[in-house]
């Protein structure tokens, strides 16, 4: 079951009729899993076993790519990028399965994803924000600078550089550059007081030392029913360890 390979693309309408995919794993209880920014499902939650430690606790584990990304529509007209249209389309995918009671999780900009969609209504019984800090949600203009100036700058990058290890991942990953510069514009702050108001339990998962998107253990400290777990490595290490997804698999357990 780990193969790259043996998992079904499948496709629904995202907010706005666009076209993405989604794959999935094992049977049980749902849980929807977010990939992060230039990633897609297969890198991020199947190509290192994640998803198949959720999956062999009892769960059905359920992958999309994001706009932008992966096997999803990648279009170049600015106005299919919107405020919240990623959480938006996440809600589409929630209203297509028929999914009312579920976990919600995401790594990056699939973690700002799934809070994104809590403030739009979203109700997973327990939600997952990984390799995100607070500054990360509430303050996203210079990170959507650093990626703009990664993509607007390709083959220009110092060997060796977080630019250079980003452009690298982009081709590993076979991105589109003028899609996933469109993406940037629908980063969308989220202020404190709605963190507060994730009353649900929530695991604030990342690398000890990643500080990419600002302090977890702040982030943890402002919703009220957080558990802060730190696993190795920083932001674009932790999450090919084995220890990542056995930290997300130990703290949802098997379903009741």
């Amino acid at each position: 079951m780990n193969s790259l390979n043996d998992l079904a693309i499948h496709m629904f309408d995202g907010a706005d009729g666009e076209q993405l995919a989604w794959r999935e794993m094992g049977e049980g209880r749902p849980i929807v899993l977010l990939h992060g920014f230039i990633s897609n499902a297969v890198t991020n939650w199947i190509k290192f076993g994640h998803a198949a430690k959720i999956a062999a606790l009892g769960y059905r584990v359920i992958m999309p790519d994001l706009r932008a990304h992966g096997d999803s529509a990648k279009p170049h007209d600015p106005d299919a990028y919107p405020e919240d249209i990623l959480a938006r389309d996440g809600l589409a995918l929630i209203d297509h399965l028929g999914l009312t009671d579920y976990d919600l999780g995401g790594y990056s900009l699939g973690a700002r994803t799934v809070v994104r969609m809590h403030v739009l209504g979203a109700r997973p019984q327990r939600l997952i924000i990984a390799g995100m800090g607070l500054s990360g949600l509430t303050s996203l203009a210079s990170r959507a600078d650093h990626f703009r100036h990664i993509l607007t700058n390709l083959g220009n990058h110092p060997k060796h550089s977080p630019a250079w290890m980003a452009e690298a991942f982009l081709k590993t990953t076979g991105g589109d550059p003028e899609a996933l510069l469109l993406i940037l514009n629908v980063f969308t702050n989220t202020p404190e007081d709605a963190l507060g108001a994730i009353t649900v339990p929530a695991l604030i998962l990342a690398g000890d030392e990643d500080e990419d998107n600002g302090s977890h253990a702040d982030l943890a400290a402002i919703i009220p029913n957080a558990d802060h777990i730190e696993v190795p490595g920083g932001h674009m290490s932790c999450i090919v360890k084995p220890e990542f997804g056995e930290a997300i698999a130990d703290w949802l357990g098997k379903p009741a």
